[in-house]
């Protein structure tokens, strides 16, 4: 099928695209939602980052402003419409793995826009996910930390099995599906070539996180 991917940037999205590419299924373009400031939604990855991963993928990447709250979902369905137009898509992948409440609100999305909802890792082991990204080449870095789990020493770490073993050590989620850590992709098997980058000041709320990465 001809398919958007709703895409992150993260282990999560760039894994389901994976498995969607092996399967054969053509991939018409990343859809990335952004807040107010330009950054995408939940990882805080800036607009350069994303048009460079987009670049070493092949595929166009599509930036949807997106308010809070319930104008979050209407700004959503608004640019999705869009880009279905524009693409011709017949459906999107999401990365979503095991929490009913994403897959439920991922498929409303789509029936109300007349597409497919695919989750190619939906209802795997997070352990074994995690580990396959790992294991294929995948580099990814820690990008965003929730206080509650994790401290600012975690980012800009590289996602290896030895993290992951830390994690799991420490009562962490090893794939931060609850929100624990999120994560930005700049190389493996799909990219062209791994892009270089360069964390920087830190920033601080409830999570500790870095919207300066930087192209090295």
């Amino acid at each position: 099928m001809r398919m958007l991917a709703s895409f992150s940037g993260g282990k999560d999205s760039v894994l389901s695209l994976d498995r969607a590419l092996e399967q054969g299924h053509e991939i018409a373009g990343l859809f990335v939602t952004v807040d107010i400031d330009g950054s995408s939604w939940f990882h805080d990855i800036n607009h350069d980052i994303l048009e460079a991963v987009s670049m070493n993928l092949a595929i166009p990447v599509f930036f949807c402003p997106c308010r809070q709250g319930d104008d979050y979902t209407l700004d959503y369905e608004k640019s999705m419409r869009q880009m279905i137009a524009i693409t011709r898509a017949q459906a999107c992948i999401f990365g979503d793995i095991d929490i009913e409440s994403h897959r439920q609100w991922a498929e409303e999305r789509a029936q109300n826009l007349g597409i497919e909802a695919v989750f190619p890792l939906w209802q795997e082991n997070r352990r074994k996910l995690v580990s396959e990204f790992v294991d294929k080449g995948y580099k990814a870095a820690i990008k965003k930390v929730n206080k509650k789990y994790l401290d600012s020493k975690y980012l800009g770490r590289v996602l290896d099995h030895e993290l992951i073993e830390e994690f799991e050590m420490m009562g962490i989620d090893s794939c931060g599906e609850n929100g624990e850590y999120h994560t930005l992709v700049y190389d493996g098997p799909i990219f062209s070539k791994g892009i270089n980058l360069r964390l920087g000041k830190i920033l601080e709320n409830e999570y500790c996180y870095s919207r300066e990465i930087e192209l090295a």
